[in-house]
């Protein structure tokens, strides 16, 4: 009984020491930006206001330092109320920056911050991050619609998933290089991912196309969902329900080969031309594996030329090495032989003839 009491004392004492928030009280930080400037970090804060209408308006505050720990505390001066990140859901990070700067010192903050969640979802943006934040996108606020766009293409497109916690599990393994999806701002009520950027020790050294990002998922994610458009001279199939898998084998060590295996299962929903034969079927089903098997392997070696391993070629030898030496794995990185075979399978196609 004295011990029960005991603890209740405590834990009285304890919550004592809690700084109470009510949600009235503070203004909730859901997104913010950074960028490079004048030889200084600018960071934006955004803030929804919920109107009487139901209607969200978004507030920033910005402030500049050399250090970006001071950020926070910069822009509280500026708040009327406290200003939390406790909901911060998306960050955004600018062209130059990422590139000169580096992101680094900034991961470093949020991942040392107990009340940023390890989901958050971040971002590079063509140009400055503070005018892609201060748009307006939607009903619910910017910091809801930008999380949604990333989250909705990571599930149902091409953008394999990526958030604070998988770029610093990539970041932290040898033989293997992180990745985010680069936004680019279309007009003041319209953004577009427009690319995937990679990174090497924080900085940006190399960015795909959208048309890209397709084959680069199938090399490091699992498709659930997603479409492909399949040319066949004058006609063209539009492939839908996309799953893939992906397995990676090490064929030998001197010289050093890994063999990619990835295979597709998917649905033809559409074809230009008179009729779907089984014998037509085929032909697509060869056409996306050669489609598949060239741009993967051009992608590789890209990625070769550019000193980066988003794939993890590194990682995965790393697991079947025993003593595995990183230094002379990044030495013979550039001389290591991949090839991909592709595997499609068309499971439905409507009627055929």
């Amino acid at each position: 009984m004295k011990i029960l009491i005991s603890l209740l004392i405590l834990s009285t004492i304890l919550a004592g020491c809690i700084q109470k928030e009510i949600v009235d009280d503070v203004n909730l930080e859901t997104g913010a930006a950074y960028d490079y400037t004048d030889g200084k970090i600018r960071g934006t804060a955004l803030v929804p206001v919920y109107l009487s209408d139901k209607t969200v308006e978004n507030k920033t505050f910005s402030s500049s330092s050399n250090l970006s720990r001071d950020f926070l505390r910069d822009v509280q001066r500026q708040s009327s109320d406290p200003l939390v990140s406790g909901s911060l859901k998306v960050v955004l990070f600018g062209e130059r920056l990422a590139k000169e700067k580096g992101i680094l010192d900034l991961i470093d903050s949020f991942q040392r911050d107990p009340s940023i969640g390890a989901r958050l979802y971040l971002a590079v943006t063509e140009g400055d991050s503070k005018a892609v934040i201060n748009g307006s996108y939607g009903e619910r606020g910017n910091a809801i619609y930008l999380s949604n766009l990333i989250r909705h293409n990571m599930d149902s497109k091409d953008v394999p998933k990526t958030d604070l916690q998988r770029f610093l599990f990539d970041f932290n393994q040898k033989g293997k290089t992180p990745y985010l999806p680069r936004i680019k701002k279309l007009n003041k009520k319209a953004v577009e991912i427009s690319g995937l950027s990679f990174f090497r020790y924080g900085h940006v050294v190399d960015t795909i196309p959208p048309d890209k990002m397709f084959y680069f998922k199938l090399l490091v994610d699992k498709y659930s969902k997603g479409t492909l458009k399949v040319n066949l001279g004058k006609d063209a199939a539009a492939i839908e329900s996309i799953r893939s898998n992906y397995k990676m084998n090490l064929v030998s060590r001197k010289p050093l080969k890994v063999n990619i295996r990835i295979k597709v299962k998917a649905i033809l929903n559409e074809y230009s031309g008179i009729r779907v034969t089984p014998k037509k079927l085929k032909v697509i089903e060869k056409k996306l594996e050669e489609e598949i098997e060239v741009e993967c392997l051009k992608l590789t070696k890209r990625f070769q030329s550019k000193n980066i391993d988003p794939v993890g070629f590194g990682h995965f030898i790393k697991s079947k090495t025993r003593k595995f030496n990183y230094s002379k794995w990044e030495a013979d990185y550039r001389y290591l032989k991949m090839n991909v075979q592709a595997d499609v399978t068309i499971t439905e196609s409507g009627v055929i003839d």
